[in-house]
Parts: structure tokens; sequence; C-alpha cells
């Protein structure tokens, strides 16, 4: 499974940015999501899709971020509105594999800057 993360870069404060993450391979995928690490920082969930369309946000990106799927795809987008400069961090798209028999597996992408500006 491989992951190709896209979307990252500079804006200011109050702009928008959309992130997108790719799967390929052939093994079912269960939950999709993203997470971010600041320099220094724990890597944090910022938004997760389950494979029945549940959503989860982290409480500081509640009302501002949308995370979303397509099943056929199997791409995962987050849109980000109304950016502050501490969601300035590395962000990192994760997902999670299905194989029968197997338990589930974690796979995570090269991660992607967003450096939001005052």
């Amino acid at each position: 499974v491989e992951l190709a993360e896209s979307g990252g870069g500079l804006v200011r404060a109050g702009g928008s940015l959309t992130l997108s993450c790719v799967a390929s391979g052939d093994r079912r995928v269960g939950t999709m999501g993203w997470y971010r690490q600041a320099p220094g920082d724990q890597r944090q969930l910022v938004a997760v899709v389950s494979s029945g369309g549940s959503k989860h946000y982290a409480d500081s990106v509640k009302g501002r971020f949308t995370i979303s799927r397509d099943y056929a795809k199997n791409t995962v987008q987050l849109q980000m509105n109304n950016l502050k400069p501490e969601d300035t961090s590395v962000y990192f798209c994760k997902i999670t594999t299905i194989q029968l028999g197997r338990p589930p597996s974690d796979h995570w992408g090269q991660g992607t800057q967003v450096t939001v500006s005052l």
C-alpha cells in the first residue's frame, strides 16, 4: 500500500487549504484520516473517517476542518478553512487496511507541510 499526499503549503491566517491523500494497492481500506505533528510535539489526530462514514474531529479543528473520502478512488481529503497559525504542522495521512485472518495494518504517508502565517 502506498499513500500519496498533496495540497500542503503556505497560507495566511484565515485562509484555506485542501489536503488530499490517495491510497494505492489492492487491500481493503478501513479507516482513513489525518494527523499532524509540530516540531517537538507528539503526532496528534486531526480527523478520521471510518469505512462506514463516521467522522471524528479534534476539538481544535471542529467547525473549521471537514474530512471526506471517495470510496471508489480510495482517496481522503481534508478541507481546512479559517486556518490559524497554531495549525502549522506537518500533516500525515493514515489509513488502516484490512485482510481476512490478519489484524488491521496502519499505513502512513510521508507528510505534507502546512504553514499558516499571521
